[in-house]
């Protein structure tokens, strides 16, 4: 068989998950051709139908229903963990309005947040997540939309929380935040989609059972990354969900997608989310 194009990004949650996918130790797995991208590359290529299987935002998944179902493991769905904006300044939500906003691309679930949080915050200029922090530092934006380690990272930069997206997505909804999840093409059908899907569900379980094995594959794409802030990333976004989304997550998802149609973010769907 064909290795399957997979996509994910090299941040220490995806590396943790995938790395028993794509070295051989999940028995009859599918084989798969890894590519390590961002995020917004990641969510890119796939709406060019470019990748058989990748992480995604929810928020580009909503604009993909389509043409690419959702696998049930493999997630970034929690409490705790959503973005944050951040500013050089102390700031109050209130003196969002106006500013230039920087956030990590156009179909992340950082800036569906953002756009829920705040309809009329419309200045907003996408960057690479790894430059905003220096951008609000030198006031190049006047604010920006942080995620992955910047949240653990952003205090010794002497940046500002403004906002924690995910704490008042929590509070408004009572739901954990959906951030992002693992697509399998439609075309694929669903006997293999439900192959890679239980493979997916083992690989998430022997990194579990073999930690230190996994540690070196993460390691190699987070060269910069302190340990501790790497393990703590991998503590934040590795969760129960992440083996199954389990009815909790899922009625989470499925709101988060209501509300964004009903403000006319997403185009509706009628097709399952799941294959």
């Amino acid at each position: 068989m064909t290795p399957l194009s997979l996509g994910y990004s090299p941040c220490p949650n995806d590396t943790f998950i995938f790395y028993a996918l794509v070295h051989g130790r999940i028995p009859g797995a599918p084989v798969f051709h890894e590519i390590l991208e961002d995020i917004e590359t990641l969510n890119r290529r796939a709406g060019e139908n470019a990748l058989d299987v990748t992480k995604i935002s929810f928020h580009a998944l909503a604009h993909l229903r389509d043409r690419y179902a959702l696998l049930r493991s493999g997630g970034a769905l929690g409490r705790g963990c959503g973005p944050l904006v951040v500013a050089g300044e102390p700031l109050a939500p209130s003196a969002l309005k106006g500013k230039t906003i920087a956030i990590p691309g156009r179909l992340t679930t950082a800036a569906l947040l953002l756009r829920l949080f705040d309809p009329t915050l419309d200045r907003l200029v996408v960057m690479p997540f790894h430059e905003i922090m220096q951008s609000c530092l030198s006031g190049a934006v006047g604010a920006g939309v942080i995620i992955h380690e910047s949240r653990f990272t952003y205090p010794q930069h002497g940046l500002h929380q403004v906002v924690d997206l995910g704490a008042w997505w929590e509070e408004e909804t009572g739901h954990p935040i959906p951030l992002g999840g693992i697509l399998a093409g439609r075309t694929l059908g669903t006997d293999l989609i439900g192959k890679i899907d239980e493979a997916l569900h083992a690989s998430v379980r022997y990194a579990h059972t073999h930690p230190d094995e996994v540690r070196t594959y993460i390691r190699q794409h987070a060269q910069e990354m302190d340990e501790t802030v790497m393990q703590r990333h991998i503590d934040l976004y590795v969760n129960d969900f992440t083996l199954d989304y389990g009815t909790q997550g899922e009625a989470a998802i499925a709101y988060l997608f209501e509300r964004a149609e009903a403000e006319g973010v997403i185009p509706q769907s009628t097709l399952p989310l799941f294959a």
